[in-house]
């Protein structure tokens, strides 16, 4: 009885989850490839506040240290 429930949540699992997949984001409604949409860019990263140093590069340094960063 046991290896019959576990077959069936097996089979489910594997039958179920292609039924509610989501279509590919390059597909139309009737599977047809379209053109795909332009992927996200990623957020600028904002330069750090620096309150008691100062800005070198993407970090905070000593106020009396020279910067060798650009």
């Amino acid at each position: 009885m046991r290896s019959i429930l576990v077959a069936a949540a097996v089979l489910s699992l594997a039958f179920g989850s292609t039924a509610l997949a989501k279509p590919a984001p390059c597909r139309d409604a009737a599977g047809k490839f379209t053109k795909c949409p332009a992927a996200a860019a990623a957020p600028a990263k904002a330069a750090p506040k620096c309150v008691k140093g100062k800005l070198c590069g993407n970090a905070c340094i000593a106020k009396d240290k020279v910067c060798h960063k650009p």
